[in-house]
């Protein structure tokens, strides 16, 4: 009946970075309701290996090597879908990226890729995807589903042009939501927070990545739990799922809305389940003696 009702059978799917990590187990979860897949990503292995596995699906699927801060490979990938394909029907916009740094030693070409690889391709992605949405005519639609990040709502110190790029990725989604209502294309968001990913360990410091490496995993697993409300991180898969949900016909009366898809970290806004002391924003009593032992 679920099945039924998604009504995702037979329609085309674009992916902008959906060929390894979050963006192919959103790619593969669409193969498997039956979508056919066009997908463009930078890392060529992980590319051949996700259409392999779109193909064993029985779905067709278009891969393309490019990368979302080439402008001509974003319209090339485009171009290319409107011949292979005689409609499209999603478009998945999941690229992004960042790698830690402070503001002020920061270069401006350093910015101008920030913004472009997590703001200004979406922009371009939109702008070229319309067209092929609506070649059979405005009735049938679409949905566009843009991935930002929990920093975009944040103060998120030494990721700042990041954040604002991505943040920017807000206002965007409602206005066009609001732009595209009649025309029954329907603009979205999903918002992760820390979700296992390399693209997410290689965006930290060399030196704070390596003392990850280097720290046991149930320390890992209990300071997730101790952060997040839900205990465990969301998972590729679990923001897989809620493509789906934002493709099919199940959420066909939702547009303009962003689903944080987080564990319940967005909710809490900063009240940590501290060891010894339970939730509060900051270490109090047991817990302060418990993180910073007495010397």
């Amino acid at each position: 009946m679920l099945d039924e009702k998604a009504n995702l059978g037979g329609k085309v799917a674009a992916l902008l970075g959906g060929g390894g990590g979050l963006g192919a187990a959103a790619t593969l979860a669409l193969a498997r309701m039956g979508v056919d897949i066009a997908v463009l990503d930078k890392d060529g292995a992980a590319l051949e290996e996700t259409r392999a596995q779109v193909e064993a699906l029985g779905r067709r699927c278009y891969a393309f090597e490019g990368d979302v801060l080439s402008s001509d490979d974003v319209k090339t990938f485009y171009e290319n879908v409107g011949t292979r394909f005689d409609r499209l029907d999603i478009v998945v916009n999941v690229a992004g990226g960042v790698r830690q740094r402070d503001f002020l030693t920061s270069t401006e070409e350093q910015d101008a890729e920030d913004i472009r690889r997590n703001f200004g391709y979406v922009i371009q992605s939109i702008r070229l995807a319309v067209p092929l949405i609506e070649r059979g005519g405005h009735g049938r639609g679409g949905s566009i589903i843009n991935y930002t990040t929990i920093e975009a709502y944040r103060g998120a110190a030494s990721f700042s042009v990041y954040a604002g790029a991505k943040a920017a990725n807000a206002n965007l989604r409602r206005a066009l939501a609001v732009e595209f209502g009649r025309r029954r294309i329907r603009v979205n968001e999903i918002t992760p927070d820390t979700t296992p990913s390399a693209g997410n360990a290689n965006a930290l410091l060399p030196e704070l990545a390596a003392t990850m490496i280097d720290t046991p995993m149930e320390t890992l697993t209990a300071a997730m739990a101790m952060y997040i409300p839900r205990g465990e991180s969301a998972s590729a898969e679990d923001l897989a799922d809620t493509v789906v949900f934002l493709a099919s016909d199940l959420s066909r009366a939702i547009t303009g809305v962003n689903i944080h898809v987080d564990g319940g970290t967005s909710a809490a806004m900063g009240f940590i389940n501290w060891p010894g002391g339970g939730y509060c924003p900051a270490p109090l009593g047991e817990s302060l003696s418990l993180l910073f032992p007495p010397k």
